[in-house]
């Protein structure tokens, strides 16, 4: 891809990311995450719970679902934005369902929009195990700006 990915649109840079054309985000490889699908207004991404993301508890720590569907969320508000335009998350919250364990095997976190607008986006998300038992869900609600607000600020 020749494009810097300040011109392309959300949707654009996210394929390209999950395509393996574009560089993915960090945390996707600190936490195991992998893009699976992406369409306007959609992303899934999936994750494999390991030991190191136990809490005390012997279970897997909240962080990691939240990690997930703060990412799925976030990425699917992304995919209905234009070149230039940027988000951040003003909220967020998740509601755990079921346990999780190195047992639970795959999981893959939904995101999908449910309003887009000029200044503020929703998503909602769910957090699945390979059965397709709710493992998690949750919302989000992002700040949309134009990418020069921040470039201002810095």
């Amino acid at each position: 891809m020749t494009e810097a990915p300040e011109s392309l649109s959300g949707l654009e840079l996210i394929r390209g990311m999950l395509e393996g054309r574009l560089p993915g985000a960090p945390i996707a490889e600190l936490f195991g995450m992998r893009g699976r699908e992406v369409a306007e207004g959609l992303v899934v991404f999936e994750g494999v719970p390991e030991a190191r993301h136990y809490n005390p508890l012997g279970t897997v720590h909240g962080g990691f679902a939240a990690t997930l569907l703060d990412s799925a969320m976030g990425c699917a508000v992304h995919t209905t934005l234009g070149a230039g335009t940027l988000y951040t998350t003003v909220d967020l919250a998740i509601t755990y369902v079921r346990p999780i364990t190195v047992a639970t095997g795959i999981v893959t976190a939904r995101g999908e929009v449910i309003a887009s607008g000029r200044r503020i986006a929703t998503a909602q998300g769910r957090l699945l195990d390979a059965n397709g038992r709710l493992l998690a869900h949750g919302t989000t609600t992002c700040l949309v700006f134009p990418a020069a607000d921040a470039a201002r600020r810095h």
